[in-house]
């Protein structure tokens, strides 16, 4: 009786080092700046050879990688709308780790003091005078002109 789908172990190792290193290298390259696919691609060619040469490699201005550092903080986060990207300085009466997802204000994610232009119109002191009636509109172009009868 033949056996047609044993591999070795060793082969079994290097298919998961190979794997891994091409999503590290992945993850990685996309927190770096570089986007997910410069990353897979050396992960999958050069397998974890690839993954350091990713490491290696400068992170770009205003990556994640630069504004969180090396490895993911989840306490660093704020909302969206906030300013600051990072730890908060502690200021009194103030969570050390920032806000939670429960201090967002109710009007929206904005959470800046400008006063937002409102779609409602402004009620004023004056009275005022009645609309008149609008004509009717003349007919659509091409279109033939109705018959008085």
């Amino acid at each position: 009786m033949a056996v047609y789908a044993t591999i070795g172990v060793t082969a079994l190792y290097l298919l998961f080092i190979w794997l891994l290193s091409a999503s590290g290298a992945a993850w990685v390259a996309q927190r770096k700046g570089y986007g997910e696919r410069f990353g897979l691609f050396f992960g999958l060619m050069l397998s974890a050879i690839g993954l350091g040469i990713v490491l290696i490699l400068p992170a770009r201005a205003g990556s994640t990688w630069k504004i969180e550092g090396a490895l993911p903080n989840p306490g660093a986060r704020r909302p969206l709308g906030l300013a600051t990207i990072g730890p908060g300085s502690a200021a009194e009466g103030e969570e050390v780790l920032g806000p939670s997802l429960g201090d967002v204000p109710a009007e929206g994610p904005s959470a800046s003091s400008e006063p937002q232009p409102s779609s409602e119109p402004q009620p004023s002191s004056e009275p005022q005078p009645p609309s008149e009636p609008q004509p009717p509109s003349e007919p659509p172009a091409g279109g033939d002109p109705p018959e008085a009868g």
